[in-house]
């Protein structure tokens, strides 16, 4: 069987890598989406609970390239066997999301899937009684398009993954989770590491590496809200979240959220408060000039940031002070990771403090294109 992760674009094989931690799955990468091997519906779950990379988990149940959208889509949903889910759920709605240009909008594409459906069951003699409906429905199929490539699947959570609700306290320039979560991934943060981000806004970085290093599941006070919950699956859900939550562990990563505003790290508390990690995050208002003084010399591992880029402040000053303060605090083997929309002038900046750039790829927070770079030492 095989299952699709949806995820924002750039952070896919940050992706790749989470599905294959989780669940030992064989994981291939395309634009927008990892395609993974299943053989249990609990790995799908799972992923659904616990992966902080996603924005959707389906079970695939086909793909196709094309050039006249519906007049494809039909012939596709038409070789489709629905026998399988739809003699156990009678009611079914269907939900779409676009990426790309296209001659036809997300509306359409739903409607016109749930008659596509109807017709292939219909065609088959499948029970009439299996019904079409938006609220109360039992199982929800989902139409995944991105430029002219198309998959089609069983939605697994019902929900946008990608949505934290930790996030109620939030800064103008607040990252999505999953960004967050791959720019961790993307410094090389160990379970038992020393992280720091300097520049916390709402703490959605410290947070997301406190998950990350006790285990802690993100969808953790959201239990009662899968879709898969309706899905009749074999698994006593009670029992699956149990174990899960058994692993939990506490965080020996040392996690450092701080800023030079007292109104983001009291944002940061409260966020991490409401996550359930705030136990495990070390909060403080620090301005950049006193970094080393809190920090010992060469005794943090990664520093992860999504550093200033507003005109309206001193960048030049903010960022010569953050270089010279982590060549200070930063160890000999140590990772900058940031994520900017200006990533000439980190990088600029960071040559004057001798870094060097070991990484840089774009990432795609909906239409607004953002740089992650790694940088280390000469």
């Amino acid at each position: 069987m095989k299952g699709l992760a949806i995820v924002s674009r750039g952070i896919e094989e940050s992706a790749s890598v989470e599905i294959r931690e989780l669940t030992n799955a064989v994981c291939k990468i395309d634009e927008g989406c990892v395609i993974f091997d299943f053989k249990d519906f609990g790995d799908l779950c799972l992923l659904c609970y616990k992966a902080q990379s996603v924005d959707r988990v389906l079970c695939m149940m086909g793909s196709f390239q094309f050039e006249n959208f519906f007049e494809d889509f039909e012939k596709f949903i038409a070789g489709l066997d629905f026998e399988e889910w739809l003699n156990d759920h009678r009611i079914f709605r269907v939900e779409c999301m676009r990426i790309g240009t296209h001659n036809f909008n997300s509306v359409n594409v739903e409607i016109k899937s749930a008659k596509f459906i109807l017709q292939n069951l219909k065609k088959k003699n499948i029970d009439k009684n299996i019904a079409f409906g938006i609220k109360d429905c039992e199982m929800i199929f989902f139409v995944y398009i991105i430029n002219n490539k198309c998959y089609f699947g069983i939605d697994f959570a019902g929900f946008e993954l990608n949505k934290r609700s930790y996030k109620i306290f939030l800064h103008p320039n607040s990252l999505r989770g999953t960004i967050a979560y791959a720019l961790v991934k993307e410094g090389g943060f160990e379970k038992n590491g020393v992280v720091l981000d300097p520049f916390s806004k709402d703490g959605v970085i410290s947070i997301e590496a406190a998950f990350y290093a006790s285990g802690f599941p993100h969808n953790y006070y959201k239990k009662d809200r899968f879709a898969f919950l309706k899905l009749k699956l074999g698994i006593e859900f009670e029992k699956f979240f149990s174990k899960i939550d058994k692993s939990i562990k506490k965080a020996k990563a040392e996690i450092y959220s701080f800023d030079n505003l007292f109104k983001c790290v009291d944002y940061s508390k409260k966020n991490a408060k409401i996550a359930g990690v705030d136990k495990l995050i070390n909060f403080s208002r620090v301005e950049l000039e006193w970094l080393d003084i809190r920090f010992k010399e060469r005794s943090v591992d990664v520093i992860v940031s999504n550093p200033p880029a507003s005109k309206n402040a001193n960048l030049d000053k903010i960022y010569n002070e953050f270089f010279y303060q982590s060549a200070y605090i930063l160890n000999n083997k140590g990772v900058i990771a940031l994520i900017s929309r200006i990533p000439e002038f980190v990088k600029k900046h960071a040559e004057k403090h001798e870094f060097v750039v070991g990484k840089e790829k774009d990432v795609w927070s909906g239409e607004q294109s953002l740089k992650i770079i790694v940088l280390r030492r000469k």
